[in-house]
C-alpha cells in the first residue's frame, strides 16, 4: 500500500500526460473487431470496370475528395529550395551522410520554408528513398545531431528527453519522435523526414491563416492537403538527387501523416508506395463507419485537417458522396501498407481493412495484387494493398519498423532484400500472419 501511496504523483502525471498528448486518439483499452462478414459494405459502391478503362472517371472522383474533404490541390504552388548542409559526414559511425535543406512553398510574405533533413546511405549506387513526416521536430526526430529546430536555431540534444520523452514513448511507443534510421540503412534504403508543423502548424485558425496567404495560385484549404504537397515538394527535390533512385520512392506517415501520405500517393502519381500507419479517418477508415473516432467527431476536433466544405456533412454522412475505398481505389496500382494496431479501436482497424477490401477490385482490374491473405490477421509484404495488425494501441514500435522495411523490400525493386525480424522471429500467440511465396511465416 505504502509502494502505492508513494507512486500517486507519478500516476497522475502519466495520466494528464497520456490526456495531452493523445490529441488525435484515445488510449486504446479494448479490441478492434475481426469480423468483417456482417459490417455494411463500403458506400457508394465501385464501378470497376468504369474505373479501370475511364481515366475521366478518377479525375472526376479526385474533384469529388477535393469538393468534399480536402480542398483544392494547390497545383501550380512555387517550389524553391536552398542546397544541402552536410549535417554529419560519418552518421552512423561512417554509414551515410546527414544531410539538410530548406525548401519554401509559396511566394512572397507568406511562403512556407520548413527543414528536409535526409540521411543518404554510402554505397556505390543509387538508393531507393523512404519520405517520411513527423509528429516531432527534428531536434527530436535525429537526437544529438546538429540540424535546424523550427525556430532556425540549431538544436542541441531533443525536447525528447527527460520524463516528458520516457511517458511519450512509453505511451506511444519508442519510434513516436526518434527515427531509426540505421534499420532503414539495413534495409537499403535512404530516409528523409520533416516536420509537418513547421510547414503549415496543426493548430486550428493559425493553420487556415498560413494556408490563406501562402502565395499560390491555388492554396490549399485544409492541413492534409497542404502537409501532402510538402511530400510532393520534398519529392521534386530528392528525385533530383543523384544519389537517389527517382524510380523507386515511398511516402509514409503515422496517424494524421498517414492521412496526408495517403493524398499525396493520390495527387502525385510519382509516387511508387505508400505507408499509412493508423490513418484513420479521412485517411483509409470508411468514414460512414460507427466505431472509433468518427469523421464527424474528428472535422469537430480538427477542423484544419479538413477543407471547411466537410463540416456540410457532419450532420448526414449519408449525404457524402465519397469514402475512403474510393481515394484507395485512386492508389492503383500504386502499393500501399496499412499499418494498425488491435487496441487502436480509435482508428477503426475493421472499416479500414474492409475499405481495402473493396478497393482490391480496382487493383486486380489494374493487373496489381489487391488484398490478399485469409483476414485481418494476415500480412503479406508484396501484396498492392498490404494490412498489418499488431497487437497494441496508436504508436509506432519496433515491430512496425519491420513491417514497414519488409513492404519496402518488397515493392522498392531491392535485389536481395534481408529478411527482417518481422519474418524470422518466433511466432507469439497473439501475432499476425506473414503470407510468402513458400508459404505462412510469423511476424
Amino acid at each position: 500500500m505504502f509502494w502505492f501511496l508513494k507512486r500517486i504523483p507519478l500516476f497522475f502525471l502519466i495520466a494528464i500526460t497520456a490526456l495531452v498528448m493523445s490529441n488525435c486518439t484515445m488510449l486504446g483499452l479494448n479490441y478492434a473487431s475481426l469480423t468483417t462478414t456482417n459490417k455494411p459494405v463500403p458506400q457508394p459502391p465501385l464501378d470497376v470496370a468504369a474505373f479501370a478503362d475511364d481515366s475521366g472517371r478518377r479525375d472526376a472522383l479526385k474533384q469529388a475528395f477535393e469538393d468534399t474533404l480536402y480542398g483544392p490541390w494547390p497545383a501550380g504552388m512555387p517550389v524553391t529550395h536552398g542546397d544541402w548542409r552536410v549535417v554529419d559526414a560519418d552518421y552512423l559511425d561512417g554509414r551515410g551522410s546527414l544531410e539538410e535543406l530548406g525548401i519554401t512553398i509559396g511566394s512572397g510574405a507568406g511562403a512556407r520554408t520548413f527543414h528536409l533533413v535526409a540521411a543518404f546511405p554510402k554505397t556505390s549506387g543509387k538508393s531507393p528513398l523512404v519520405i517520411s513526416q513527423t509528429f516531432a521536430s527534428n531536434c527530436a526526430a535525429f537526437p544529438g545531431s546538429p540540424v535546424t529546430a523550427a525556430d532556425g536555431s540549431i538544436c542541441d540534444g531533443s525536447e525528447m528527453n527527460g520524463v516528458f520523452g520516457f511517458l511519450a514513448t512509453s505511451i506511444f511507443g519508442t519510434y513516436i519522435a526518434e527515427v531509426p534510421v540505421s534499420r532503414y540503412f539495413d534495409a537499403g534504403l535512404a530516409y528523409a523526414s520533416f516536420y509537418a508543423s513547421e510547414l503549415v502548424p496543426d493548430r486550428d485558425g493559425e493553420a487556415q491563416a498560413v494556408m490563406a496567404s501562402m502565395g499560390g495560385p491555388v492554396n490549399p484549404t485544409s492541413a492534409l492537403m497542404a502537409w501532402a504537397y510538402g511530400f510532393s515538394a520534398a519529392l521534386d527535390v530528392l528525385e533530383a538527387d543523384p544519389r537517389i533512385d527517382a524510380g523507386h520512392t515511398a511516402l509514409m506517415g503515422h496517424s494524421r501523416h498517414g492521412k496526408s501520405a495517403l493524398i499525396a500517393g493520390v495527387w502525385d502519381r510519382r509516387v511508387d508506395a505508400v505507408i499509412a500507419h493508423q490513418s484513420g479517418f479521412a485517411g483509409a477508415a470508411l468514414s460512414r463507419s460507427k466505431t472509433g473516432e468518427g469523421l464527424v467527431r474528428m472535422a469537430k476536433s480538427y477542423p484544419h485537417w479538413l477543407a471547411p466544405t466537410a463540416q456540410d456533412y457532419a450532420a448526414d454522412l449519408a449525404a457524402l458522396p465519397v469514402d475512403q475505398h474510393e481515394l484507395l481505389a485512386l492508389l492503383g496500382p500504386t502499393p500501399v501498407l496499412l499499418g494498425n494496431g488491435r487496441r487502436d479501436v480509435w482508428s477503426d482497424p475493421n472499416s479500414t481493412y474492409r475499405a481495402a477490401q473493396a478497393a482490391s477490385d480496382i487493383y486486380r482490374a489494374e493487373g496489381a495484387k489487391g488484398l490478399t491473405g485469409s483476414g485481418m490477421k494476415s500480412f503479406d509484404p508484396s501484396a498492392g494493398l498490404a494490412f498489418w495488425l499488431r497487437p497494441g494501441g496508436h504508436s509506432v514500435v519496433s515491430e512496425d519498423i519491420d513491417a514497414f522495411t519488409a513492404f519496402l523490400n518488397a515493392h522498392l525493386g531491392q535485389p536481395q532484400p534481408r529478411e527482417s525480424a518481422v519474418q524470422t522471429a518466433d511466432c507469439p500467440v497473439s501475432s499476425a500472419t506473414i503470407i510468402t511465396e513458400g508459404g505462412a511465416k510469423c511476424p
